[in-house]
């Protein structure tokens, strides 16, 4: 149990900040792509059953849903201050409204926000999140997510930097019902009903809930609601035979051989959409146009934007250049380039991390700070001090698309 003075003695000494450690979370049906600066001996700490770990989720309240074995705070972000350690779930259930805000706990209940890097040396099976009317059929949160692809942390395109989206337009309920029937004969040949996107780095993405989506081979920062849902739609990805558990984990136990229910949780319009990239893909949107914040030094641009659920910005800060940041809600944030100070912590961008380092290049600023202001100094002589920070839901300053 973590009492309330705790946190706000941790608050209090990082004015309003808080330092979390990083959260590493495998995946046993994946390939570890290896640009999660995560030593290369450690890829499988958690033990090989468990899978490489290709995930690190950041200022995350979220359990992750990993089967049997899976251990009870694994997904779940810690705070580490002084000698203490303390969940971050635990100090936004003691300390929401100093957290967040009192209107955002009274709206939200929490911090409904998950987000994460995830780091893959393949595709991804071609599958779906469901909505809010299927998950709650099994206790859940319904999960649509963004994609960003940071440049600083894809070095190499890996083995398949396309994803396959959505389904070809004027295909058919029953072509992907002859693709469920066929799942125990290999490739059940799903991807052939649609249609593989490049993926560029610096620019994004919108899945909604009910659209199938293969997720490709670059490092993804991914903002998304705090759910774990989701169903497998394709049977074999790289010679991996996916198993049926994984089309149903998600679905009610009565309903595991309904086809028509399967299929009845994709969202058909969305998916068959013909202007399926015009609607869902993402280009970065400067906060104040760049021709105002040049001369002080500095780049921030929305890089998720458009919808109710999240959103996020990427802030570049020059070499030897000090700013002030305010910002309208609580939000997390993770380096990917550079050091300096955030407020009056030290952030650094580590080059490599071993299975249960500290770092520095991950926080959590309060309301108050966020609204206040951040001063963010970039140390270097030479090198951009770059930050990507993630908002929960209902930051009255994120865009319309």
């Amino acid at each position: 149990m973590t009492d309330r003075t705790a946190i706000t003695d941790a608050l209090q000494a990082g004015n309003g900040l808080l330092r979390l450690e990083p959260c590493w979370v495998p995946r046993s049906f994946m390939h570890p792509g290896r640009r999660l600066r995560l030593h290369p001996d450690d890829l499988y700490a958690f033990g090989a059953h468990r899978g490489g770990i290709n995930e690190r989720w950041f200022s995350s309240t979220t359990n992750a849903d990993n089967g049997p074995g899976t251990p009870a705070d694994e997904g779940l972000s810690y705070v580490r201050h002084g000698g203490r350690r303390f969940l971050l779930r635990a100090a936004i259930e003691q300390a929401g409204d100093v957290l967040l805000g009192a209107e955002t706990i009274a709206r939200e209940r929490g911090w409904n926000l998950l987000c994460k890097f995830f780091d893959n040396m393949g595709p991804i099976p071609h599958h779906m999140h469901q909505g809010d009317e299927h998950a709650a059929r099994v206790g859940r949160r319904g999960k649509p997510e963004a994609y960003y692809f940071p440049p600083q942390y894809n070095p190499t395109d890996n083995n398949y930097p396309y994803t396959f989206m959505g389904l070809e337009p004027g295909t058919t309920k029953d072509d992907v019902r002859r693709c469920l029937e066929n799942w125990n004969k290999g490739d059940n040949g799903i991807t052939y009903l649609s249609r593989a996107y490049r993926l560029e780095r610096g620019t994004g993405w919108q899945i909604d809930p009910g659209i199938l989506h293969a997720p490709g081979s670059l490092l993804t920062y991914e903002p998304q609601v705090n759910s774990d849902v989701f169903a497998m739609f394709e049977s074999l990805v790289e010679g991996r035979p996916t198993p049926w558990d994984l089309l149903v984990k998600d679905v009610p136990p009565d309903k595991q051989q309904d086809l028509d229910y399967i299929i009845g949780m994709l969202d058909w319009d969305a998916n068959v959409n013909p202007r399926f990239g015009a609607s869902n893909r993402y280009f970065p949107k400067p906060v104040t146009p760049f021709e105002h914040t040049d001369a002080d030094g500095y780049r921030e641009v929305w890089i998720t934007y458009g919808t109710r659920w999240y959103s996020a910005k990427e802030l570049t800060v020059q070499p030897k250049r000090t700013v002030t940041i305010k910002d309208a809600a609580a939000y997390g944030i993770i380096l990917t380039q550079g050091h300096g100070l955030f407020g009056t912590l030290p952030v650094s961008t580590p080059a490599m991390i071993r299975f249960g380092q500290m770092t520095e290049d991950e926080l959590f600023v309060s309301a108050d700070a966020a609204r206040e202001g951040v001063r963010i100094e970039n140390r270097s002589e030479s090198d951009p001090l770059v930050i990507l920070k993630h908002f929960g839901p209902g930051n009255p300053d994120a865009p319309a698309r």
